[in-house]
């Protein structure tokens, strides 16, 4: 697995700090790794951006940024209304493929969902993944309405003999509602792939000595990390 896409099931569900303890995970166990963000939005030129805000909390990770643009919007449009180029498929699978060959783990972080759309074609991480058919991992979140997102973006990678790797949730609540409870359940079973983690809601305000001792712990093994989803699901109470 030297190339990992990280995408969401929309925006704002905790893919850059699961990017982050994914990274950090694979750190701890000795792995070299690379954080390649495909396009970022809605930041300025002396901002930092997700790329760099996975290196302050995973560690000593490169990182690398394909594009920018200030609008906090999808890329294609931000790019369309910055009057810059946009960022092509197959320039991320390009950037990926390069940091690979120096790397153990290059992870690939996306924009929003798996078909938000980088450029006038309609190119998307999902494009981009297939050039390099690479796994993906599937950020969720915790509460109501996430079986719907996450089982059309199961689905769309199916369709395109995609290998998804897994499900994350992004953003576990200190105290889930039912609706999160019965979910950790029903995750797996509408995406028909594993749960492999849960970060506890707030993580990317801890400390990075703090959030790099406990990252192994919110990850399964197959992620390099601690977690088991039996016992999780045994804690839920469900």
């Amino acid at each position: 697995m030297p190339v990992l896409m990280v995408t969401g099931t929309g925006t704002e569900v905790g893919k850059t700090v699961t990017t982050a303890a994914v990274a950090a995970a694979a750190l701890a166990s000795g792995r070299t790794v690379a954080v390649l963000k495909a396009a970022q939005t809605g930041v300025g030129p002396d901002e930092d951006g997700d790329a760099a805000e996975v290196a302050r909390l995973a560690g000593p990770v490169t990182t690398a940024e394909l594009a920018r643009y200030p609008e906090p919007l999808a890329p294609a449009t931000a790019a369309r209304r910055a009057g810059r180029a946009p960022v092509r498929p197959a320039e991320i699978a390009e950037a990926a493929a390069k940091l690979a060959a120096e790397h153990d783990l290059v992870l690939v972080e996306g924009a929003g969902g798996l078909l938000v759309r980088f450029d006038e074609a309609g190119g998307t991480l999902a494009d981009a993944a297939e050039l390099l058919a690479a796994p993906v991992l599937v950020v969720a979140s915790a509460g109501l309405g996430t079986l719907n997102t996450t089982e059309l973006t199961a689905r769309e990678l199916r369709r395109r003999r995609l290998d998804l790797l897994g499900v994350v949730i992004g953003s576990w609540p200190g105290e889930p509602d039912l609706a999160s409870r019965c979910n950790v359940a029903d995750l797996p079973e509408v995406s028909g792939a594993p749960l492999l983690g849960a970060v506890p809601a707030g993580a990317g305000g801890l400390p990075s000595a703090g959030f790099r001792a406990c990252a192994p712990e919110w990850l399964a093994p197959r992620l390099l990390g601690r977690w088991d989803a039996d016992a999780f699901r045994e804690r839920t109470g469900l």
